[in-house]
């Protein structure tokens, strides 16, 4: 399938809210990522989403270009061609785009879809992500204000994030900061629901305990029931309303925590660290097995079977794809794919 069109993702979102699955997005830094995500989802029969973020998109841009909006146009035309190969559908997002990125990376893509647009082509991306949450509620909803009246203009749907994913990420590290702000309030969702509903579609990231990076089970403490109470409180302000919600920072969740956000109306859950470390993982494998042969050790002349990129690479690719195929299963997502029905 190609890429999904605007009415096609809103579709998406509606089946997974009534049904109380998600979709993973997987965020991906080079072709190979990207044919894995596609893989995993393939053989988990599954729709998902592919991201990507700040520095993410500027190594995709390669250390000779090193440009975010240059790197993540690059990875959605790669996606696009791809995924049209494959039985399943595929949404395109940006992540974490924090205030003093904006006018490198979202603005200048949000002016690609645009310009796309104008000459009968399809958007760049299905999704944008602002994270406004290093500044004052107020301003953050006055910039994502701003933001999604022009993405709406485009069929493009606004991810917003109020309260603070702790740990690191792209080098935006939060470890610092007071455990209070990794819990968003009801308030607060309801002061962006009043805000941005009238806009456009947005998607929510409202924190519940959130770390980036790696921890084990147990070392934080999720709250999903922040989201029941958030919900509840759209509802009573706004009856009938809810959020499209989205859970950052999910490494080392338990099973139970996932399923229960899904419940409260998380439909889109972002996987990147458990990805990056089955791709390494596997190269790393390869490198401690035949390392006589990827080394020319004591003067020897290695093994071009060994060093070439290619064996070890496609080993990468097949062991994120597993763990692709393992969180469409953990999002209930796994079986569920639309195909060509959308």
């Amino acid at each position: 399938m190609p890429v999904v069109n605007a009415a096609q993702y809103r579709s998406m979102l509606q089946r997974a809210k009534e049904e109380k699955f998600a979709y993973p997005a997987f965020n991906v830094t080079s072709t190979e990522t990207v044919n894995a995500v596609l893989l995993g989802l393939k053989a988990a029969n599954a729709d998902g989403i592919i991201q990507v973020s700040t520095g993410g998109a500027e190594f995709f841009s390669g250390q000779g270009v090193k440009s975010m909006a240059k790197g993540a146009t690059a990875m959605a035309d790669y996606a696009r061609f791809m995924a049209a190969e494959y039985e399943v559908n595929v949404a395109l997002h940006t992540d974490h785009c924090h205030p003093k990125h904006l006018e490198g990376f979202v603005l200048p893509l949000i002016a690609e879809t645009e310009a796309r647009r104008a000459a009968g082509r399809p958007n760049l991306f299905n999704a944008h992500m602002f994270d406004g949450s290093e500044l004052p509620l107020e301003e953050n909803i006055r910039v994502s204000s701003g933001l999604l009246q022009r993405c709406a203009a485009s069929e493009i749907i606004l991810e917003v994030e109020t309260g603070i994913v702790g740990g690191e990420e792209d080098g935006h590290d939060t470890s610092g900061v007071g455990k209070d702000k990794l819990y968003t309030t009801p308030g607060d969702m309801v002061a962006i629901h009043r805000a941005l509903a009238p806009l456009g579609a947005y998607m929510l990231a409202a924190t519940f305990g959130n770390v980036h990076g790696v921890y084990k089970p147990g070392n934080v403490q999720l709250k999903p029931s922040i989201l029941r109470e958030g919900q509840a409180a759209i509802a009573a302000a706004f009856p009938g309303a809810s959020a499209m919600l989205v859970f950052h920072g999910g490494s080392g969740s338990s099973l139970a925590e996932i399923h229960e956000t899904l419940d409260y109306g998380v439909l889109k859950m972002n996987i990147d660290t458990d990805t990056q470390y089955a791709f390494t993982r596997a190269i790393a494998d390869h490198m401690f097995r035949n390392y006589a042969g990827v080394l020319k050790v004591d003067g020897d002349v290695g093994d071009k079977k060994a060093y070439d990129p290619r064996p070890y690479l496609k080993k990468a690719e097949s062991s994120m794809a597993e763990r692709v195929k393992r969180a469409c299963e953990d999002l209930r997502c796994a079986g569920r794919s639309a195909g060509r029905t959308l």
